[in-house]
């Protein structure tokens, strides 16, 4: 890992970060995190409040997007002014910081509170690193959600779909009435998203597994994966001319607002039609696009750099015991629009989509780890350059896109 300098325009939050770090008698909290839109603003808080309840004060460092909140809390750590905490995706994002002795474990207060006993096998292997845990995993996000606008569908005399055959149906219908078939951020992540979506739905959770887990470049060529690469094209024919750059959240506000039909996000997106007072089953529905009912297992973590103060590792404690309280986590999981990561928990609270997404992972068979927790940062890219590009040329092939695909999974990442 290289050790980068604090980058010029974290100068100042560097020189805050050491004057927070020298004055810390009490138990406070820095916590950099991305948590911006509407939803996630209201979910953090509730940390925030859990925290104040525990004795703490959060200190909160909010910063626009995932990369670059990363970006900023790896310099902090790496420029010798870390914060308390800091929010990665469940999965490899933290590996580094890990194998250069820079994050502390969190394995006696995991063993202590027995995390293990009830959370997920593919988020307790997403965080555990040479056999101990090195991040707090506060959420389960489901990742191939759609999202779909009651009022939208009543006036295309659509039906929501249950797979992606029919949900073409109900996209042509959307168009045909005028209305935007399909809310979209033209971003590079999203654009992965939406593939990935593509991929377990129709592809189905062992073409995934070939894909993602045993990066097998025969899977990429065969008709299966062929199958996905062309729905996915198709797709390009139901986004807006506004769709280009557009933020996830002014996506799903479309459909909030009942101008466009569906939107294919992951359930944080269910965060923002709370904050605007839409309930699941009235004004908006959900689904998971899969004959399968595979449901790809997402999520974030709270990781703790290593730190001298008795007071910042009495927090960092502190912090990663309230995360996973059973009141914490039921009033988090009600903002942020993500399940509790504890599956011992009564969720008759939760919204009707919850329900949905607690039900399918009360099976096993329906638990799909995400990219994230399968590949490295550096496949997850060069994947994700792929897809961008295949999803913006449209006169590329699916069969020069497969090619492509099973080129970037020969490589040693």
């Amino acid at each position: 890992m290289k050790l980068k300098p604090c980058l010029t325009a974290l100068a100042l939050a560097c020189a805050a970060g050491a004057s927070f770090q020298a004055n810390a008698q009490e138990m406070k909290a820095e916590v950099i995190h991305w948590w911006t839109s509407g939803g996630e603003s209201a979910a953090v808080k509730v940390f925030a409040e859990q925290f104040a309840k525990a004795g703490g004060t959060w200190v909160d460092t909010a910063i626009a997007g995932g990369v670059n909140a990363r970006t900023a809390a790896i310099n902090r750590v790496v420029g010798g002014t870390p914060p308390t905490a800091m929010q990665f995706n469940t999965g490899k994002q933290f590996d580094e910081l890990v194998e250069n002795d820079l994050l502390r474990d969190v394995d006696q207060v995991a063993t202590e509170q027995k995390w293990k006993s009830f959370m997920p096998q593919a988020i307790i292997d997403a965080t555990s690193r040479n056999g101990k845990m090195y991040a707090v995993p506060v959420n389960i996000h489901g990742q191939n959600w759609l999202w779909l606008s009651k009022a939208a569908l009543e006036k295309a005399g659509a039906s929501e779909p249950a797979n992606w055959d029919e949900a073409l149906v109900a996209l042509e219908k959307l168009k045909a009435a005028g209305l935007i078939p399909l809310a979209f951020s033209g971003q590079k992540t999203w654009e992965r998203g939406l593939f990935n979506a593509v991929l377990v739905g129709k592809g189905g959770t062992a073409l995934w597994a070939s894909i993602h887990g045993k990066r097998d470049p025969a899977a990429a060529r065969s008709p299966e994966f062929k199958a996905v690469a062309e729905t996915y094209g198709k797709l390009r024919g139901y986004i807006d001319p506004g769709a280009p750059g557009r933020n996830w959240n002014d996506a799903t506000n479309l459909v909030i607002q009942g101008k466009a039909g569906m939107q294919i996000m992951g359930d944080w997106a269910k965060g923002e039609f709370a904050a605007a007072g839409q309930i699941a089953g009235k004004e908006f529905g959900c689904a998971i696009l899969s004959n399968e009912g595979g449901y790809v297992m997402g999520g974030d973590v709270f990781a703790f750099p290593k730190l001298k103060d008795p007071a910042q590792q009495k927090a960092q404690l502190a912090l990663a015991k309230v995360m996973l309280e059973p009141e914490t986590q039921i009033r988090f999981a009600q903002k942020k629009g993500s399940i509790p990561v504890r599956l011992d928990l009564d969720v008759s609270s939760l919204d009707a989509c919850a329900q949905k997404a607690v039900k399918l992972l009360a099976d096993k068979k329906h638990q799909v780890a995400s990219q994230e927790m399968l590949s490295p940062p550096a496949l997850t890219g060069a994947m994700e350059d792929v897809i961008s590009q295949y999803w913006n040329t449209p006169a590329m092939t699916a069969d020069a896109f497969m090619a492509k695909v099973a080129d970037v999974l020969k490589q040693p990442f």
